[in-house]
């Protein structure tokens, strides 16, 4: 399956890069940590860095009911931007250094997500795209927590994506310089669990942590 691109989707500069498949979308956003929300917020236009999940078609977010990311946007248009870099690429001339990535941007109009059930199923979705595994090791939110939670729903019925792979395209009178070129792979790795300095003695490192990154 794949989305119809929209004027505000279809990639125009270099539309070879424009991807518009459901799963390879999904796929990026499944795997970046974080997204970043574009809105008209009361003082002028806003982008703020938040942490997002996917269940089905539906991108959720989460925040303090003081955000103004969360009190500006229900009911307006956003636009929600997440990118995964995978590489620099370093080529001869320097016109034609560039990055590797996967880039998806997502149009839509959020809803607030009141309902008891759904918010279970948004906050579970939150937690396990931080650390997969986690919502079962943790305690559930109480009242209170909930309470100081709001959620936000965008149906992903808009969404494109933007990648770049491979080596650096170096223009043909350029090859025989002696220059190196080539890439540098990036990616995003976990490093040794540190434990809370106020943590019981005796408690290990749970699963959804020892196998994160794994």
């Amino acid at each position: 399956m794949s989305f119809n691109p929209s004027e505000r989707t279809r990639v125009k500069r270099l539309p070879e890069r424009g991807v518009y498949d459901t799963d390879m979308i999904h796929s990026v956003l499944d795997e970046a940590p974080i997204c970043h929300i574009g809105f008209v917020a009361d003082h002028g236009p806003v982008v703020i860095p938040t942490i997002h999940a996917r269940v089905d078609d539906t991108l959720y977010l989460h925040g303090s009911p003081a955000s103004a990311m969360l009190r500006s946007t229900p009911g307006e248009q956003v636009c929600i931007t997440v990118t995964i870099l995978d590489g620099l690429v370093v080529a001869r001339s320097a016109f034609h250094h560039s990055m590797n990535y996967r880039s998806v941007v997502i149009f839509g109009e959020p809803r607030i997500v009141d309902d008891p059930a759904e918010r279970m199923i948004a906050l579970e979705a939150i937690t396990n795209h931080v650390i997969p595994g986690r919502w079962d090791e943790s305690r559930l939110p109480n009242d209170k927590e909930d309470r100081g939670t709001k959620l936000l729903a965008v149906k992903l019925d808009e969404a494109s994506m933007k990648m770049r792979s491979g080596p650096p395209g170096d223009d043909d009178e350029d090859m025989d310089l002696d220059i190196w070129a080539g890439v540098v792979p990036l990616t995003l790795t976990a490093g040794e669990p540190l434990s809370a300095p106020d943590l019981k003695p005796g408690i290990p490192v749970p699963p959804s942590v020892q196998n994160y990154g794994v």
